[in-house]
């Protein structure tokens, strides 16, 4: 006898899983992208309240606070660099006060301000003084 059996997987077969992977895709990306958008939020609210311990170290060493020219390396400087993706720190220091912001991925900020200062532009009008949000 003649086994005329022939292997392997025919095009509808193939086409099928090509549809069922583009399915798969089509929901997971937009999920993911979700997902970054977020990791990125809770990045610069944690870069916000590790800005506001620095500040207050730096007042605690200067009896003032510091400004973006006080920020980096050095005798005399405070020491905080915003997490990987975070952009565009902004410094702003008063005698009884200071504010910053930080641009986050997804044209996104996220800020802080404390006693007296204004708040970072952009920031809700609601939101309270020492909390940092994202917006």
């Amino acid at each position: 006898m003649r086994s005329s059996m022939k292997k392997g997987f025919t095009l509808i077969e193939l086409l099928i899983v090509v549809v069922i992977i583009g399915i798969l895709a089509a929901v997971a990306i937009p999920k993911f992208s979700n997902t970054k958008q977020r990791a990125s939020r809770s990045a610069g609210i944690a870069d916000m309240r590790n800005l506001a311990t620095a500040q207050e170290g730096f007042f605690a060493d200067s009896s003032r606070y510091a400004a973006i020219a006080d920020t980096g390396t050095g005798t005399g400087k405070m020491t905080f660099t915003p997490s990987n993706g975070n952009t565009a720190l902004t410094l702003v220091a008063t005698a009884t006060g200071w504010s910053g912001r930080v641009t986050i991925p997804g044209a996104q900020a996220c800020g802080i301000f404390s006693g007296t200062a204004a708040r970072p532009t952009g920031m809700p009008a609601t939101n309270p003084d020492g909390v940092p949000v994202c917006w």
